[in-house]
């Protein structure tokens, strides 16, 4: 008897699965909420230099607001005043004459800046104006919390395979909120980054172990459906972004609403179980067969776990040494994980990389930040549809093979679509979107089924270490525009070819039995049968 043989006799997707997942829904709320967060509080309204050191008497002081804009700060190719420079001193003769701009003296601000509060009461850029010079620090905040998810990614990971995912995920609770917190009340912008770094730390630990701990207590028939239903609520919670923000528009009071539901989280962790299939593969049979138990009070199927006994369950799972403690070296000792790590590796970062390179450029399609925000969430609704139904028509591999390439189709497409034409490019970037978030549902799946019990948590740490290495350097090769208008769109549509190249080296998971141990791994035939198979065989 296997593991999947047993929940299926405790029906693999019942009342207690579905409880699991809809507790693990509160503190995932967080994720696309923090993760896309720096779409409004990082966002940069319009300004110009604050010119109010020009003033030389009667004149200027008598002058109106528009006027002293046109003796104060040239204007650009566009027509708007210029965001970093001013003249020397007022060019009153512009009042009459404002054609020959081109030879008059200018500096940089030397007051500060004026901002345009309409849409946003208070952002980074505004609170320490990051602008004009400042300006990459300001896109650099993106990159300083995905570096600390990066970090989070690997502790977590070992965390969660040697202490188990119900310890891991209360810990990850405790530094998102903690740090969540400590950010909204930050006094400078070191002080900012430091702490967004550790909230990015903690809600790592959720973004991957969430997925483990409800996907490990369901049987594989029910594993699609499962990863898919736990994504709708990164789509659906991007969707209800730019509405908070839109009405909590105070970059402090907006973070500390989105960290307010890891308290409710931390709350509801006790009624979290731990996996039972982790504490087999490590020894724990008598706590497993206490969550079986529950699960089938739960499920009403209390006669088969009543002639069930606990000594019966370490021979459900074989381990190959009770004692053996696990690390991120077991990735590389033997060539199929060596192999699996290197794929994996490099399809989570193309993933990542291009996914955050389409959302956090929600100002470079020419629609209203909040309708572009919201787009991109409700786009994601049928790319869920769409996966549903085909991860198990034509498999996990060519699901991510396909959707990689659309994504890079998408954003190489849309470097030929002009500026003006908005609405286009918007459709554009929606459909990448669309595609980008239907290939990082998928590859939380496919890597969970890829990954043996014992290295699950650890492989899905490593594999999120990379991805958010992709998901630091998309902010930054955004910069890269000032080189080239369209060098950040080649380079993102490259890596998702290069991510769906490497995807197709990987082996199909579809119908397959979750790998228990390493040896599983290294002897893919043996475990190559579906549960149902099994049955008919035994």
């Amino acid at each position: 008897m296997k593991f999947e043989n047993v929940l299926a006799e405790l029906d693999g997707f019942g009342k207690f699965q579905i409880r699991t997942i809809l507790l693990m829904i509160i503190p995932r709320m967080t994720l696309p909420f923090h993760f896309l967060l720096n779409n409004f509080i990082a966002a940069i309204p319009s300004h110009h230099c604050n010119i109010s050191s020009l003033g030389d008497g009667g004149v200027f002081r008598n002058l109106s607001q528009a006027e002293r804009l046109v003796v104060g700060v040239p204007v650009q190719e566009d027509g708007t005043p210029n965001s970093c420079q001013m003249f020397a001193e007022p060019q009153y003769h512009l009042l009459v004459n404002s054609s020959n701009i081109t030879d008059l003296p200018t500096v940089v601000c030397q007051n500060g800046w004026v901002y345009d509060n309409t849409t946003f009461k208070s952002t980074l850029a505004t609170e320490w104006d990051l602008v004009c010079d400042k300006r990459r620090v300001n896109r650099a905040t993106a990159t300083i919390l995905f570096m600390g998810v990066m970090a989070g990614a690997a502790v977590s990971g070992y965390l969660s395979d040697r202490f188990g995912r119900k310890i891991s995920l209360l810990v990850s609770f405790v530094i998102a909120t903690f740090f969540g917190f400590a950010s909204a009340f930050s006094h400078n912008f070191a002080m900012f980054a430091a702490m967004r770094f550790f909230t990015g730390f903690g809600l790592s630990g959720i973004s991957i172990t969430s997925v483990v701990l409800c996907v490990e207590w369901v049987d594989i028939k029910h594993r699609t459906a499962v990863a898919v239903l736990m994504s709708l609520d990164w789509s659906i919670c991007t969707a209800i972004l730019p509405i908070v923000a839109y009405f909590v528009n105070d970059w402090r009071h907006l973070t500390i609403t989105v960290t307010t539901p890891l308290f409710l989280a931390m709350i509801c962790w006790r009624w979290l179980p731990e996996s039972a299939r982790w504490l087999i593969s490590n020894g724990k049979v008598n706590t497993a067969h206490f969550y079986l138990s529950k699960c089938a009070r739960v499920n009403g199927r209390e006669q088969f776990m009543a002639d069930l006994r606990p000594e019966v369950l370490s021979k459900v799972i074989i381990v190959e040494n009770e004692n053996r403690k696990y690390s991120y070296l077991d990735l590389v000792r033997t060539p199929r994980m060596r192999r699996l790590a290197l794929l994996t590796g490099i399809v989570w970062s193309a993933v990542a990389c291009t996914y955050y390179g389409i959302s956090l450029n929600v100002t470079g399609f020419g629609v209203n930040i909040y309708l572009t925000q919201f787009i991109y969430g409700a786009i994601e609704v049928p790319a869920k549809a769409f996966i549903f139904f085909t991860l198990d028509k034509i498999g996990r591999r060519w699901n991510q093979v396909g959707t990689l390439v659309l994504t890079g189709l998408c954003i190489f497409c849309n470097m030929f679509i002009p500026q003006d034409k908005g609405l286009f490019r918007t459709a554009v970037g929606a459909s990448g979107k669309m595609f980008a978030e239907a290939a990082f549902t998928t590859v939380y799946l496919y890597t969970i089924e890829l990954y043996p019990t014992v290295m699950r948590q650890n492989g899905l740490g490593y594999c999120s270490f990379m991805a958010r290495t992709g998901v630091s350097l998309s902010p930054l090769i955004m910069l890269l525009e000032e080189v080239w208008g369209h060098l950040p769109s080649t380079i993102f549509s490259l890596v998702a070819f290069a991510g769906g190249l490497s995807a197709f080296f990987l082996p199909e998971t579809n119908n397959v039995r979750l790998p228990e141990t390493i040896e599983d791994v290294e002897h893919t035939r043996r475990r190559s049968i579906s549960t149902s198979e099994e049955k008919a065989l035994s």
